[in-house]
């Protein structure tokens, strides 16, 4: 997954193990398992983004998945999206660290960040429920561009709630797709809502503003879908 780039996913699942879990990004029971359960369970998804492409990671938290990919694909254009100060500076502090140049902190909220062009992808790990996080992520994306939602086992139940906001926003496909079958246990869970080809990016979110965007949900704290990086442990 890594190839020759496996001493930079070292380094950063370093990191993860001393400041991340000082700094509050992670708890220190996950320790133990970083790699199988956040960060080979983020890279087995490397291969669901187009060559060259533009990501913005929603809530990216402790970098998963949006420092995993920057790693294993040094082609893609990373723009990590994180609300929270604490969260940021370490982010920064993790990208110079590691030397990765194809990587953007953002502090932002996702109803509030404004990329400079539209994305090719969004992606999430346990952020928000499907039918908000299309919401968040569909003004950022090009037409024909897709959100990458990495989900829990609980995913046919919100792609159902999500059906009224998948029609609003006219996708041209939502499928569910397994990432990492018996490379990880278990397989990581995917989402993918591709836009249609008339979609227009910045179209606003037609729904109020909902305590939490762009946070873990206490559910997703602990769940083999959800991310280290800020959730299962400290959102």
């Amino acid at each position: 997954m890594f190839g020759a780039r496996l001493d930079l996913a070292e380094r950063y699942v370093a990191l993860l193990a001393d400041t991340g879990i000082s700094h509050g990004l992670i708890g220190p029971r996950e320790a133990p398992r970083l790699w199988d359960r956040h960060v080979i369970n983020c890279a087995v998804t490397a291969g669901f983004f187009d060559p060259a492409a533009s990501v913005i990671d929603l809530g990216s938290g402790a970098g998963l998945p949006g420092l995993v990919l920057a790693i294993a694909r040094p082609d893609l254009r990373l723009h990590l999206v994180e609300p929270l100060l604490r969260r940021t500076t370490w982010l920064e502090s993790a990208v110079r660290e590691l030397g990765l140049t194809n990587v953007r902190v953002h502090r932002a909220r996702g109803e509030s960040f404004v990329p400079e062009s539209p994305a090719d992808h969004v992606t999430a790990r346990a952020v928000t429920g499907l039918d908000r996080l299309v919401e968040l992520s569909f003004p950022l994306l090009r037409a024909g561009g897709s959100l990458v939602a990495l989900k829990g086992a609980n995913v046919a139940a919100e792609i159902e709630a999500a059906a009224p906001t998948l029609r609003r926003y006219a996708v041209a496909s939502t499928e569910v797709r397994e990432a990492g079958v018996g490379v990880v246990d278990p397989p990581t869970t995917l989402v993918i809502v591709t836009a249609g080809a008339g979609h227009r990016s910045g179209t606003p979110t037609r729904s109020p503003r909902r305590s939490g965007d762009v946070r873990r949900s206490a559910d997703a704290r602990g769940r083999s879908g959800g991310r280290a990086s800020r959730g299962r442990q400290d959102r």
